[in-house]
């Protein structure tokens, strides 16, 4: 049985530290006996709430303490897609030392697109209002919001959630070889609040960022939107699938679209807020790997 479209559910620790899934809606949680997102998503029904909770905020699902709002999975691995945007095309060449070379735009206009893993077993990654990090050997490190999608057991997407695949830029720009140091690392991913079941998979999202300082002041904000994906969702499954078997539950990011530009650089004491309409407002303030 197919989830019900428009179904949105969050995961929550109980004071007590019992874990459950919680259906959003209305402005509240309704908390449900299930501590599983996956197995809610696979069987369809997501059954009647046994109790309510009210949100502090709608959009980023902040709790009352001591209440607390957990990454709506622990994906067992986290796969991550690249060059799938013109835009990031463009910022990946002008990162790169290595100019003569067109890494990107070779990736960008071939049949195969980058993919790589992530993470596994969510061991570097970080739920709402988790510290992400920068690498302490890194002078450029970048948010990079991204539509996640969440794999059932039949290797389609089940839901989308917000993803944010942070990035050392200048270790990538210095080799494309250093990708892995780049992209994998403690507190390099964050995912949440919530997992949305699309009313239509093939309408676009809009995504939004900002990037703010110690003081609350504005040091970046911007929007895209994924009608500018050069590949589908469904070409970047297939591909993630070819000779390689993904574990239930594992995310996909697909991408992004939108890049700070080359002057700023995210540092302990900023704060990333990543908005996607319908799934929510990611929140994650910056600091270091220790």
């Amino acid at each position: 049985m197919s989830p019900p479209a428009g179904l949105r559910l969050a995961r929550v620790r109980e004071p007590d530290g019992r874990v459950r899934v919680a259906i959003v809606q209305d402005g509240r949680l309704g908390l449900l006996d299930d501590a599983d997102v996956l197995a809610v998503l696979e069987r369809g029904d997501p059954g009647e709430p046994s109790e309510h909770l009210d949100l502090r905020d709608p959009e980023t699902l902040d709790l009352p303490e001591p209440w607390e709002l957990l990454a709506p999975l622990d994906p067992p691995e986290t796969w991550a897609a690249g060059v799938t945007y013109e835009i990031s095309l463009d910022a990946r060449r002008h990162e790169s030392e290595h100019k003569e070379q067109d890494f990107y735009g070779l990736v960008y206009d071939a049949e195969r697109p980058e993919i790589f893993l992530k993470d596994a077993a969510a061991r570097r990654t970080v739920g709402p209002r988790g510290t992400i990090a920068v690498r302490s050997d890194s002078n450029w490190t970048v948010p990079e919001p991204e539509i996640a999608l969440v794999l059932g057991s039949a290797g389609t997407p089940v839901a989308v959630t917000i993803g944010n695949d942070v990035s050392s830029r200048d270790i990538e720009g210095a080799n494309p070889l250093y990708l892995p140091q780049a992209k994998v690392y403690a507190r390099a991913c964050a995912l949440g609040p919530a997992v949305l079941v699309p009313e239509d998979w093939d309408a676009p999202f809009t995504i939004g960022l900002r990037i703010s300082d110690e003081a609350g002041a504005t040091l970046f904000e911007g929007e895209t939107s994924t009608a500018r994906m050069k590949r589908s969702f469904a070409e970047l499954v297939d591909w993630l699938h070819r000779d390689n078997a993904v574990p239930a539950g594992s995310v996909l990011l697909t991408g992004t679209g939108l890049v700070p530009p080359e002057e700023y650089t995210i540092a302990p004491g900023h704060t990333v807020e990543i908005a996607i309409p319908g799934i929510g407002r990611l929140v994650n303030p910056v600091g270091t790997t220790g």
